[in-house]
């Protein structure tokens, strides 16, 4: 009797040790996956970054996407970095328009030169997204887009790319120099901290455009 007890407990836990091993096996991920193998290249591809982390977390969602395709991460993070610099333009729009400045005519001149610069960093991402679609973009949704490309054409058009997201990089930088002189207070420091996470992302999708053209034409 005591026999059978035993053997029906330990029945019992190999039962469950089983069930739990299958269902730990269903729930990860296939590293055969697009998916997985999208993940995997998107962390090794941000570690040539200033900012991998910031990278990673931006465009690892699009893992499935990207796969392993140079060109499809560039011209995502450029994408991202758009987002972000059409932001910090509106913000800094209203700001400069409600902002109560009272006697600090320099904040406010910072302010709106920040706004300035950030509406031509706007132009300039806009410019080189749609560039990178011109060439195909590793990827772009549509293919009527794209031009019959030679590799010289390839390295013009990705470097038009660089010099405008460098451009947005320079114009960004410059939207928080122009507060050196102002007196530090709530406006400077929510306009300098919301600058600077901008800067990161344009930063990171130079770095990966830069890896894109150095790779030659897809």
């Amino acid at each position: 009797m005591e026999t059978q007890v035993v053997l029906s407990v330990l029945f019992t836990v190999l039962c469950l040790y089983s069930s739990h091993a299958i269902l730990t096996v269903a729930a990860s991920p296939d590293p055969t996956t697009p998916e997985a193998n999208g993940t995997d290249y998107i962390r090794s591809s941000c570690g040539a970054t200033l900012y991998p982390e910031v990278c990673y977390t931006s465009l690892s969602r699009y893992a499935s996407a990207v796969q392993q395709s140079p060109g499809r991460l560039a011209r995502l993070a450029v994408g991202v970095s758009l987002s972000k610099a059409r932001r910090m333009a509106a913000y800094v729009s209203n700001l400069s328009r409600e902002a109560d400045y009272g006697a600090d005519r320099r904040a406010a001149a910072a302010v709106h030169d920040c706004f300035s610069n950030f509406a031509d960093a706007v132009d300039e991402i806009t410019g080189s997204l749609k560039q990178m679609r011109r060439l195909g973009g590793g990827g772009s949704s549509s293919s009527a887009a794209a031009v019959p490309m030679t590799a010289e054409s390839f390295q013009f058009g990705m470097s038009n790319v660089q010099t405008w997201m460098s451009a947005a990089l320079t114009d960004e930088e410059t939207c928080t120099d122009g507060f050196e002189d102002v007196e530090d207070g709530p406006v400077k420091a929510e306009v300098c901290n919301r600058a600077a996470v901008v800067k990161k992302f344009t930063s990171n999708a130079l770095a990966l455009v830069n890896t894109y053209a150095a790779k030659g034409m897809p």
